[in-house]
């Protein structure tokens, strides 16, 4: 049985899985492994994802732990029989596992609901902007560096134009909207793509504004990334050394509560295809088109 040198989040996320549906069945490994023919050292390695299981065995376990959803089972199969190749493959050589990790995540995603605070949340983001975030907050980048952070970036955008779109909610803070990033011309352009990203059926812009207060989580950028099927959602955390990416219900559970009021306590969503006299009061809409303005009667340094 050879073990994995390289574990990706896929292969841990099935192991922790089976791990809890193991659990919560009352058994320990030897009893479960037992089940299908098993010896305990091989389950170990299969829920710590350092082997794969075959779809029978998986099956007719999660059968036998008295597992009887269709939606969660087949998703488990799905992680199990993946072969984790996609176009992030590419970029094996040049990028972090992390970051391979989040776009397969993202590529097999039913929706993704995010909360920006200080920039525009990545999958938003245009080109230029792209390329002024990285150089100014990637001192040391070469030029090759960014072009290829940039392109892995936008290829990652291919999800909201894919047959079947990820259906994308984020709640950007207004601080991302006015923190200059390559200067007026960028965030012109930047703040144009966000009301055209808006007229996407399957996106939804809010923009909570500074005087909404303080809120739960205020200085940390989150994503909640789930396949459509309940309890496989997967938080992803910004963090200043790595991204963080929680699994736990209880985790789940919190940054679902956490987004859902900050939803609540932020301005409507971005609709541009209003009539003028359709905004009546403040929306997102409205803060945009208004900072927009304040841009185009700036100059660049």
């Amino acid at each position: 049985m050879a073990l994995r040198l390289h574990i990706t989040e896929r292969q841990r996320r099935l192991g922790i899985e089976l791990r809890k549906l193991r659990e919560n069945a009352g058994l320990n490994l030897i009893e479960a492994a037992a089940l299908i023919d098993m010896g305990r050292p091989h389950l170990t390695h299969i829920e710590a994802a350092r082997t794969g299981i075959s779809t029978e065995r998986l099956r007719t376990l999660v059968a036998k732990y008295g597992c009887t959803s269709g939606p969660y089972i087949a998703e488990l199969v799905r992680l199990s029989e993946s072969s984790g190749k996609g176009w992030w493959s590419g970029y094996r050589k040049a990028l972090p596992q992390l970051s391979l990790d989040l776009a397969e995540l993202e590529g097999c995603a039913a929706t993704v609901r995010g909360y920006e605070t200080l920039v525009v949340p990545g999958l938003l983001q245009t080109e230029g902007y792209m390329r002024a975030l990285f150089r100014d907050s990637l001192a040391d980048a070469s030029p090759d560096a960014v072009d290829v952070l940039t392109r892995f970036r936008l290829e990652r955008q291919s999800i909201l134009t894919a047959p079947r779109p990820v259906q994308l909610h984020v709640v950007i803070h207004e601080a991302a909207l006015r923190l200059v990033v390559g200067g007026t011309h960028v965030m012109r352009g930047q703040l144009t793509h966000l009301l055209a990203a808006a007229r996407m059926p399957n996106v939804t812009i809010q923009v909570r504004p500074f005087d909404a207060g303080s809120a739960p989580w205020i200085g940390a950028s989150f994503s909640i990334v789930s396949p459509g099927v309940p309890g496989l959602e997967t938080v992803v955390v910004e963090h200043p050394s790595a991204q963080l990416k929680l699994s736990d219900q209880a985790s789940i559970d919190q940054y679902s509560g956490t987004f859902d009021n900050l939803g609540k306590g932020s301005l409507p969503p971005v609709v541009t295809d209003h009539p003028p006299e359709a905004h009546t009061g403040r929306d997102s809409c409205v803060l945009v088109q208004h900072l927009l303005y304040t841009y185009q009667g700036s100059s660049d340094d």
